[in-house]
């Protein structure tokens, strides 16, 4: 990566069972946007090559770094090592990047993991009291599976959603973020929709909102590499 920074982490906290929050020191000077990432490496001897882009969950004016990570134990990979690192141990980031900004009020539909960009789009939003207009969608996997729900429910009240495909629950709808369920949940089709998920369930939802009349070019979302 070019530009690299080296950051300390300062606070580790899991957040689900395979979900954990780094919080790390901030490189003078360093920005960034909400909805932004950058790419990430260990700062260990044989990991200082392996990178890979982390959203920052932070906000841009906070004195520290956060990222909301999920843990993939079954890759045996960098988020697997991740999950053993400890306070004081160091990480490489490199300069911010991203497609997933926001553009005025609309809707937020993630899937799992996805749902990371949303975060400090979404906190920047309530410090500026501007989340009266819009609404989160959130699918996951099962109930606990679900990030942050606690936080999106006091930040959007009635206008934060949440579905769970794969359990019958009590707490959350089941099913999936489909045509079906857009046609039911949102009635302005002429507003901002911004997707982050699997990209096979990003193209879906963007096809499907197309096909109720959202324009394409108020349909945000990361381009696939």
């Amino acid at each position: 990566m070019e530009n690299t920074h080296t950051v300390t982490i300062r606070e580790i906290e899991h957040v689900t069972h395979d979900v954990i929050r780094f919080v790390t020191t901030k490189p003078s000077g360093y920005t960034f946007e909400p909805g932004q990432a950058t790419e990430v490496a260990i700062a260990l001897d044989g990991w200082k090559d392996e990178e890979r882009p982390f959203t920052f969950t932070s906000l841009p004016g906070d004195p520290f770094l956060e990222f909301t990570i999920k843990i993939y134990p079954e890759r045996d990979g960098v988020t697997d090592r991740m999950a053993s690192l400890e306070i004081d141990q160091e990480l490489l980031i490199g300069d911010p990047w991203g497609a997933i900004r926001y553009q005025g009020p609309g809707v937020f539909i993630a899937g799992g993991a996805g749902v990371t960009p949303f975060i400090s789009i979404l906190r920047d939003l309530q410090r500026r009291d501007e989340v009266a207009d819009v609404q989160l969608h959130f699918s996951n996997e099962t109930e606990d599976d679900v990030i942050l729900a606690g936080e999106f429910r006091k930040m959007l009240g009635e206008d934060a959603h949440y579905v769970v495909s794969d359990e019958e629950t009590e707490v959350y709808r089941s099913g999936r973020i489909d045509e079906s369920y857009l046609r039911e949940k949102i009635s302005d089709f002429g507003q901002n929709f911004y997707l982050c998920g699997p990209p096979e369930m990003v193209e879906d939802i963007k096809e499907s909102l197309i096909e109720l009349g959202a324009a394409e070019d108020r349909v945000i979302h990361e381009e696939a590499a």
